[in-house]
C-alpha cells in the first residue's frame, strides 16, 4: 500500500533536519580532508628531502628532531582519518535514519526504536568526530609552539 500525499509530504518535513545535519557533517569532512591533505603533503615534503639527502650522501640519517617531527605528523596523521572515519559513520548513520523513515512509511512496520538506536549512534559518532577534531587543533596548536619557543617534547 503506497502512502497518502499527506503522509509522504510530512515525511520529508520530517527528513529536513537530518539532511541540514548531513549538511553540516559535510562540511566538517571538508575541513578534515583539507587538514589530512596538509600533513600528507609536509610527510611528503620531508620523504623528498632524506630521499634526495640519501642520493647525495648514502650514509646521510635524518636527525632525531627531524624524525621526532616526522612522527608527530604521522599521530595527527592518524587521529584526522579517525576524526573522518566517526564523521562518515555519522553521516551514514543519518542517510539510514532517512531511508528507514521511508521504508517504514512505504512497507508500514514500526521502526521507532530503530531510528532512535541509529540516530543515537550518529551523535556518538559526531561526538567521537568532533572530539578527534579538536585534538587535531590542539596537536597544530602544539606544532606552532614548538617552532615559536623551542624544541618541546612531542610526548606532552
Amino acid at each position: 500500500m503506497i502512502p497518502e500525499t499527506q503522509t509522504i509530504s510530512s515525511l520529508i518535513q520530517s527528513s529536513v533536519a537530518p539532511v541540514f545535519l548531513i549538511a553540516g557533517v559535510a562540511g566538517l569532512l571538508n575541513v578534515l580532508t583539507g587538514r589530512l591533505a596538509r600533513i600528507m603533503d609536509r610527510i611528503e615534503k620531508m620523504d623528498a628531502y632524506l630521499h634526495s639527502r640519501q642520493k647525495t650522501q648514502p650514509d646521510f640519517q635524518e636527525d632525531e628532531r627531524r624524525q621526532r617531527r616526522r612522527e608527530f605528523l604521522y599521530k595527527r596523521m592518524q587521529n584526522t582519518n579517525m576524526a573522518i572515519f566517526f564523521g562518515t559513520t555519522t553521516g551514514l548513520m543519518i542517510a539510514v535514519v532517512i531511508l528507514t523513515m521511508f521504508a517504514s512509511a512505504l512497507f508500514s512496520f514500526h521502526t521507532g526504536t530503530l531510528i532512535a538506536i541509529l540516530f543515537i549512534t550518529a551523535m556518538l559518532c559526531l561526538i567521537a568526530s568532533l572530539l578527534l577534531f579538536l585534538r587535531e587543533v590542539y596537536f597544530t596548536t602544539f606544532s606552532v609552539r614548538i617552532k615559536h619557543y623551542g624544541d618541546i617534547s612531542f610526548d606532552d
